[in-house]
């Protein structure tokens, strides 16, 4: 392949493991187009009781960041692969593999214990007007496109009431790669038709904070194109590479026509909290337990 995206991700792998154990341990308990649809309203739910109430995000009006800040954090997971680990896994490369059984546990583990999963324009509403949100939110999110998200993650979400969000990196729909096989253009817009959100998630993983000239058109651009013409629905979540952001670039996600970009575990920045959002990356090596105790621990 043009990018020899295997190599990419492998170093990828290696250098987000580093930036994720080390930020994620500071920052627990801290701040921590004529056919594209626009999304007006979502269902949120009372806090009470669980049941929808409308949300018309449309009319919400976005507020200071002092305000955004204030308000307690979302838990929101990341995830990459859903599957067995193999021989040839090393052991950085399994903080992020999940086990399918350990997978399954983690979410009935959550769904016992009474969370809720929400969406990006719950959370959208919740940050800027403090919109109600139900008892023990949560968010899972996935990044890369792995095809295990589609066969297995999103199944086992689906048995408990979970949806999730699914930050998509174009390069590698439709391809069957030596070590993992991703998501076809069919199966994206499966997910998003049955509810759940598809985010950007760049063109080839290329680091944002290194971003210049043409990089925006062929990281953001494209690739933003090429989700709204199979979802049919305009794209207004975007995930970090690695996890990595700039102030700088924040600007250019603006103009584009996003709400919120996502990264891991670093603290939010204090003028642009939408565009910062944290999360924190559900490890391999976590059993439910563990992942319920870093999750009160986090956020």
């Amino acid at each position: 392949m043009k990018h020899h995206f295997l190599t990419l991700m492998a170093a990828a792998v290696v250098f987000a493991a580093g930036c994720q154990s080390k930020s994620q341990t500071a920052a627990a308990g801290s701040d921590a187009k004529d056919s594209i649809s626009i999304a007006t309203a979502e269902t949120a739910a009372d806090p009470e009781n669980g049941q929808a109430v409308q949300v018309d995000v449309s009319k919400i009006k976005v507020a200071d960041a002092k305000s955004i800040l204030a308000r307690k954090q979302v838990p929101i997971l990341c995830y990459h692969q859903v599957r067995n680990w193999k021989p040839t896994d090393g052991k950085v490369g399994k903080d992020y593999i999940v086990e399918i059984q350990n997978f399954k546990d983690q979410v009935k583990m959550l769904a016992d214990s009474g969370y809720h999963s929400i969406l990006p324009d719950q959370l959208y509403a919740y940050l800027n007007t403090g919109a109600p949100l139900p008892s023990k939110p949560i968010m899972f999110t996935f990044d890369d496109t792995d095809m295990d998200q589609f066969t297995i993650a999103a199944p086992t979400l689906k048995k408990y009431g979970f949806k999730a969000v699914y930050f998509i990196m174009t390069v590698t729909i439709g391809k069957k790669g030596k070590f993992v096989d991703y998501m076809t253009s069919d199966q994206i817009k499966q997910l998003s038709d049955a509810g759940n959100v598809i985010g950007s998630h760049t063109y080839d993983h290329k680091n944002f904070k290194k971003y210049q000239g043409k990089d925006w058109e062929e990281q953001l651009d494209k690739p933003t194109k090429k989700l709204e013409e199979i979802t049919g629905k305009k794209m207004t979540e975007f995930a970090y590479p690695f996890g990595l952001w700039n102030a700088e670039g924040i600007p250019e996600l603006k103009k584009r026509g996003f709400r919120m970009a996502f990264s891991l575990a670093d603290k939010r920045d204090q003028n642009d909290p939408l565009f910062t959002v944290r999360r924190i990356i559900a490890s391999g090596y976590w059993s439910p337990r563990t992942l319920h105790n870093s999750i009160v621990k986090s956020f």
